[in-house]
């Protein structure tokens, strides 16, 4: 018999991470989070992330840095960074999307020690 555990996640009640993400429903090789960004913004410094990432754009535009080319985010699309690709985001407007990292970003600290690497 396989895995039979359920989850079931209200993003009202999410965790919050530091970058002001939040973790919604994971798994052992694959976890989601929800990004809300009502203010255009600047980009961060570029970071490599130790997990790949699919998003989709609820709502908004943004664009991402992704290893020298700048791909435009507007509602509809979805997007990929491969683990390791050096990438940050702009926020245009404001901004709803939908990402899943594999494995869980969430995990071992991965967001937050790659974020502190950034800094360095």
């Amino acid at each position: 018999m396989g895995d039979t555990s359920v989850k079931k996640v209200d993003s009202h009640f999410s965790p919050k991470g530091e970058m002001g993400q939040k973790y919604l429903a994971g798994g052992i090789r694959v976890s989601m989070r929800l990004w809300e960004n009502e203010q255009p913004a600047e980009p961060l410094p570029p970071t490599v992330r130790d997990y790949e990432t699919v998003g989709y754009v609820i709502k908004g535009r943004a664009e991402l840095h992704l290893e020298g080319q700048v791909l435009v985010l507007n509602a509809g699309d979805s997007w990929l960074v491969p683990r390791g690709a050096s990438h940050t985001y702009k926020i245009l407007e404001p901004f709803t999307a939908v990402e899943a990292t594999s494995p869980p970003a969430a995990v071992h600290g991965r967001d937050e020690k790659n974020r502190e690497q950034a800094k360095a």
